[in-house]
């Protein structure tokens, strides 16, 4: 019953129809060869009882005369009748007096048999007849007298049978006839179940044929053709099944139109919104970049005139109010640093230089750079990191790692602030422990998100924009890295990251703000600079430094100025647009005596695709505003490694994180 569960319509119907007549076919089946073989039976019984009696009539008179010659007459002659297989004739005292034939098993040596017997052997093979021989009523003739019986016994009282007539029968020829019989009946069975098979099945399939075009006509209906109708054929339930469910997809037709409708218009205005907010976002960037060069210009003139004015002999007040100055000065460039960062991250302009590097190093230079700012707010600030490389871009991960520890700085009140390392198989895994306040798992999904400062509602910008976490996650993805958080309130924060570990096979130099300032006096500096600010400020602040500066406006007057015979010993190129200044270094390399000179180019922002240019130039490329101690730094840099007129420097440093 189980099973039938699963059957389908027309399955079920052709058993339902089909068993009926398959069980009164069997019975009526099984009936009348019972009957017929029941029939069989009783008229071989019949002749063979029949047999023995005629022998028995016809041997009275014979064993009354023992005529024993016509005894095996008789005998003989009923041999030869169907099926008979041996007769016997024995005395009423039990002697064989005549046999014919062979018997099926020995002849019974008894008296004679007051009545008829029939015996069977156990295989059913053969037939016995007993009958016995009785003697008939003789009239009174003669002299001689009848006995004289009394009225009550007339009747009852019969003679003493004279003998016995054995008859043995064989029972193959029946049996033959009841297996015919019986194959007869498995055969009408047969023919009947065959018929009504298909009889039923020619019947279910005009009842399920309209049920199964139903069926695969939803089905298709739910495969979204919704143009598919139901043939509408016979009546009743049938007819209106077919048209309901016409009715129905006639309805999800009209349906489904005006979804598609709604859809089409829904998709049209996000397409607008998405296409404004595209524009919005163009223009974002367009004025990020017109604030990148509008803003940094400035900002660069205000740094190398504080740069010169600190160099100067002043008192401690003026001293103390340039120093605030300047503090005020990098507060704005690590702003306006934080908001471009995050514009070039989302045009994706950036693209990664992952290079082996060693990354002690590397942790050590930030926590050194940050121990001024954990001491202010009287933390420890401690580092734990064996020696190891990384395999990674090593600006963007000293990036990353920085904001977290200015993140974890800025929210931890006392306590401390650990930088750890250690290695997992080919990984190795940054951890920037604190001991602040912690972070609700609830908000731990917004912080890093734009412009998102839990503990700074106010929005004072002493405390930043709320950029240094979208930074980290933006930089993270660009890297393939994964940023992990554990914080609870009041229990600090633990932020991680794993990097591949790096070989030795790939040196790397230190930052240029960690390498001694040495001597500059005498440098030939050739400034080419469309920023006339900058270009004055830059030229006292060299000058201060002891160089001897050669100042041009267009890339025609540092030519002009080459072919003056101007021999520079430093290239310093600020001319809009990067494409351009390396040009003009490119040109200048070509003229003999120059092929090696140092190039340094100055920029707002340049396409990866440049940078990597600059790179593969030999020159190097410095972000403005520029701080003095790292364009003094890498001065000092390329000039210690320069090589002779004619070789180019072994080394070229990649732009350093905005």
């Amino acid at each position: 019953m189980k099973r039938m569960r699963n059957w389908g319509v027309r399955a079920r119907v052709t058993f339902v129809a089909l068993m009926p007549t398959i069980v009164l076919a069997t019975l009526m089946t099984a009936t009348h060869v019972s009957l017929r073989l029941a029939d069989l039976d009783e008229a071989l019984l019949a002749r063979a009882q029949a047999h023995a009696r005629q022998l028995a009539a016809g041997s009275e008179y014979a064993v009354f005369s023992g005529d024993l010659q016509s005894l095996q007459q008789l005998g003989n002659a009923l041999l030869t009748a169907d099926d008979v297989l041996g007769v016997a004739i024995l005395a009423a005292d039990g002697r064989l007096l005549a046999t014919a034939g062979k018997p099926a098993t020995e002849w019974p040596l008894a008296p004679a048999a007051p009545a008829p017997l029939i015996h069977h052997n156990g295989a059913g093979r053969w037939l016995r007849i007993v009958e016995p021989i009785a003697s008939s009523a003789l009239p009174a003739t003669g002299g001689i007298t009848s006995l004289e019986l009394e009225p009550g016994n007339a009747s009852s009282w019969q003679p003493p049978p004279m003998g016995t007539v054995v008859v043995d029968l064989s029972l193959e020829r029946l049996q033959k006839r009841q297996i015919e019989l019986l194959w007869i009946g498995a055969g009408w069975l047969l023919v009947v179940a065959l018929g009504s098979l298909l009889l039923v099945r020619s019947m279910s399939r005009s009842v399920t044929g309209p049920i199964r075009s139903v069926a695969e006509t939803v089905q298709r209906i739910g495969q979204g053709r919704l143009h598919e109708r139901v043939p509408v054929q016979g009546g009743g339930s049938l007819r209106r099944l077919a048209e309901g469910v016409n009715e129905m997809a006639e309805r999800l037709a009209n349906v489904h139109a005006s979804m598609s409708q709604r859809i089409d218009d829904a998709t049209a205005q996000l397409r607008a919104r998405k296409e404004e907010a595209e524009r919005a976002n163009l223009a974002k960037s367009r004025f990020l970049a017109a604030a990148s060069h509008d803003l940094r210009q400035p900002l660069h003139a205000l740094g190398l005139f504080l740069s010169e004015l600190q160099q100067q002999g002043l008192d401690q007040r003026s001293r103390r109010i340039t120093e605030r100055i300047s503090a005020s000065a990098e507060a704005m460039e690590s702003l306006l640093d934080s908001l471009l960062d995050i514009s070039r991250l989302d045009a994706g302009v950036l693209n990664p230089a992952p290079t082996h590097f060693d990354l002690h190093a590397c942790l050590e230079r930030i926590a050194h750079g940050y121990s001024a700012a954990a001491q202010a707010r009287g933390l420890r600030l401690r580092l734990h990191c064996p020696p190891c490389r990384a395999h990674t871009d090593p600006h963007l991960l000293e990036r990353i790692v920085s904001n977290l520890v200015s993140n974890a700085i800025r929210y931890t009140d006392q306590g401390s602030v650990l930088i750890a390392c250690r290695r997992r198989g080919t990984r190795l895994r940054i951890e920037i422990r604190d001991s602040g306040r912690g972070i609700a798992a609830d908000e731990q999904h917004i912080i890093f998100q734009e412009f998102v400062q839990l503990d700074n509602p106010e929005r004072a910008r002493d405390k930043g924009l709320g950029l240094g976490l979208a930074i980290v996650r933006r930089l993270t993805d660009l890297l393939g890295l994964v940023v992990e958080l554990r914080s609870a309130p009041g229990r600090g924060s633990v932020f991680a990251i794993e990097v591949p570990a790096g070989t030795a096979a790939e040196a790397t130099r230190a930052h240029d703000d960690a390498r001694a300032l040495g001597r500059l006096d005498g440098l030939v500096v050739l400034l080419v600079s469309e920023d006339v600010p900058a270009e004055r400020t830059l030229t006292d602040l060299l000058t201060h430094w002891g160089c001897d500066m050669i100042t041009a406006r267009r890339a025609d007057d540092a030519h002009a100025l080459i072919n003056d015979g101007v021999g520079p010993n430093l290239l310093l190129v600020d001319l809009d647009g990067a494409a351009s200044g390396l040009q003009l270094v490119s040109d200048i390399r070509t003229r003999p005596g120059l092929e090696a000179l140092p190039a340094v180019l100055l920029g707002t922002a340049a396409p990866a695709e440049t940078l990597a240019r600059i790179q593969a130039e030999g020159a190097q490329f410095l972000h403005k505003p520029v701080r003095p101690a790292r364009l003094r730094a890498l001065m000092n840099r390329l000039l210690s490694t320069a090589e002779p007129p004619g070789q180019t420097p072994p080394h070229s440093d990649p732009a350093p994180p905005a």
